[in-house]
This record gives C-alpha cells, structure tokens and sequence, in this order.
C-alpha cells in the first residue's frame, strides 16, 4: 500500500464543493490512464464546520490533513460570517492550517493561454510569452507582527509591525531559487530595500546566498517597479520571490495577467514535498450552485500537486495538456467567454477536460 497516495479533500464553501468535484473526476481518469492510486478522505473546515462544528479549523480535519500526503481545497468565507468574531471566521481557519502544518511559501503560476490572451485587459502581444511564478512567505512580516491602537497626540493611532528574520528569509530564498533551477534560472527578488529595515535585510540575505545557485540569474526589483513591470512586460519575469504583503499583492496583480482570476492555482508548502493546493480564487457564493464556476483553477492545482509534492510529471503535464485543448477547442466558462450565451457549465467543463485526458 505504501505507493497508494493519501490526499485530504476539503471542499469549503460557495463554490468549492463543485469545482473540487470537477477536480476529483480528474483525479480519478488519471489513476485509469497512468495507474497511480490515491485514497481520498474528505474533511469539514472553513464556514461549513463554524456552522457544523463550531470552529473553522476542527482537530479531526487536522488529523485527516496531517496523516495525508497532500491537501486539495477549494475555497471558504462568505458574507454570512464576516460579522464573526476574529476566531470564528473561515480566513482564521486558513492562518491556522498554515501554521499547523508548517506551511511557509505560497506558489503561484500565471500562465497565459494562447488562446485566452483576448480575455485579459492587456494588449496580447504584451502577454506574449507570459509564464511566472510568484514565491511568496507566509508566515512572517507585517500580517503577523504585533498589532496595537493607542491614543497619539492626534488621538486614535493604529500599529502593525513588520518583522523578518534570517530563518525565515533564508528557507523561502532558497526555495525560490531550486524553482528557479528547474524553470528558466531567472529568480526576481522584490523588496523596497531603498526605505524600510526589513527589505534590507531581506536583500542582504538573497544576496549571501545567491554563490550557492551561480546558474541562476538574480535580480533585486523594488516592489512599485515591480508591479509596473508586471503590466509592462510580464514576460521577462520567471520566478519572483518576496515577502508576505508584497506577495500578497502581486500574485493577485499577476493572476489578472491571464484574464480571469479561475484559472489560477496555487501550492502552499512547507519543508519537504508535503502542500497544500488551492484555486486563487474566493468562494464566489453569489454564483454558488449555479454551474457558473470555472473549475480549471482548481484542476490545475491538482496537476501542482501532482508535480510538486508526488513527482508525477507525466500526469501534471497530462493535466494541463487536457486543460490547453479544451480551451483550443473554443469551450469557455462564462467567466473567460466572450460570447456568454455559448458558456459552458463548471461539470461540462470538468467532463471535457477528463475526457480529453482519457484519450491522450
């Protein structure tokens, strides 16, 4: 049993439970084609277990998650629980997991599709070429510095801190250069070293240890210029690698690059090949049980994991090949199709794709 793969299946909320449906019926096409085996055991978290279990992050699911060897999620939150308090809202849950599972860097791809470059707000032959990976920490900076009000000489001031260190540093820079080594060896390293103490840091560290990646090509790119240059020229990016806010901000600035925020997956990972895998988009619960969701985002997590935590090459570019002629072919969600009146629904969607797996 020992090559029979565990995965952790965790629907969410709003749309999660049909795009991971979409995902599983991939999953289970690959095991036919290539013979892998998976075991699958399903888990409450995010808004459905607050209302079920009274807590985004029950033990049992951290359990379920602990003793598998990957996490595929779909998405949580919605408006009904954004009144909770700070320990009852599904985002708690997702810091929790993190931690819980040691998980410190965020992986984004953003590939854009030949076929999809009309959808996207930018001229094509600006999209031209486009394939970037966004590196971004986790764990530290000003998301999880100390936070505070107090009364200023002005009245109510409000605190966040910043703070990196070395540790921290260090493991997601090397990361990002081992990606970098298997992609096209170019590694970005955005920071704003020219005013704040933490970037300074931040490029004193990639620096020392750029000698150990001598085929890698590094650049340090001030975060504003950075976010310009992502619109200007996106092709000339291969791996970007920054901390947690700066993160934050372009992976979602990079994901438009490719005309619909659905089409986007992404890894969380920690030491070691062990992730957890997630589309980037939200729960969407205004289009929730509509068949209106696109499910590629969350099908080409599937091909992440594949890649990144079991070594799975021939599957993950199955995957994506599958995902690349269905959209050759003209088939569109109504999110990424022009005409909507011709979209297809999230389940006619993962069907084509599972189909066009199951022929190759």
């Amino acid at each position: 049993m020992s090559n029979v793969k565990k995965i952790a299946v965790i629907a969410g909320d709003g749309i999660g439970p049909e795009v991971v449906a979409e995902a599983e019926k991939v999953l289970k096409v690959t095991e036919e084609v290539f013979g892998y085996k998976f075991e699958t055991e399903h888990a409450l978290f995010g808004g459905i277990a607050i209302d079920q279990r009274g807590t985004p992050l029950p033990e049992d699911t951290l359990e379920i998650c602990r003793s598998a060897d990957a996490v595929l999620l779909g998405a949580v939150g919605g408006p009904q629980w954004d009144n909770n308090p700070k320990e009852l809202r599904p985002e708690t849950g997702l810091l929790g997991i993190r931690k819980a599972l040691g998980l410190f860097s965020n992986l984004r791809p953003a590939v854009v599709f030949d076929c999809l470059k009309d959808a996207s707000t930018l001229k094509p032959e600006v999209l031209e070429g486009t394939d970037l990976m966004v590196v971004r920490e986790l764990t530290g900076g000003i998301y999880f510095g100390e936070k505070l009000r107090r009364q200023g000489e002005f009245g109510e001031e409000a605190v966040d801190t910043c703070v990196y260190n070395v540790v921290e540093i260090e493991r997601i820079v090397r990361q990002a250069f081992e990606i970098a080594q298997k992609r096209r060896k170019k590694l970005a390293s955005v920071d704003k070293a020219n005013v704040l103490e933490t970037s300074r840091l931040w490029r004193e560290v990639v620096n020392k240890l750029a000698p150990e990646y001598p085929d890698v090509e590094l650049e340090h790119v001030l975060v504003d210029n950075c976010a310009m240059q992502l619109l200007r020229r996106p092709s000339s990016f291969d791996v970007i690698v920054t901390e947690n806010m700066f993160g934050d901000i372009l992976s979602d600035e990079a994901a438009m690059l490719t005309g619909s925020i659905g089409m986007l997956a992404s890894a969380s990972m920690g030491e070691g090949s062990y992730g957890l895998y997630e589309p980037v988009h939200g729960s969407a619960p205004d289009i929730a049980g509509q068949g209106l969701a696109n499910p590629i985002a969350t099908i080409l997590s599937l091909a992440l994991m594949f890649r990144l935590t079991f070594g799975y090459e021939d599957a993950a570019a199955a995957i994506e090949a599958a995902v690349a002629e269905v959209l050759d072919a003209g088939h569109r969600t109504s999110d990424i199709a022009v005409d909507k009146s011709k979209a297809i629904s999230t389940t006619e969607m993962g069907n084509l794709i599972a189909a066009a797996i199951r022929k190759a």
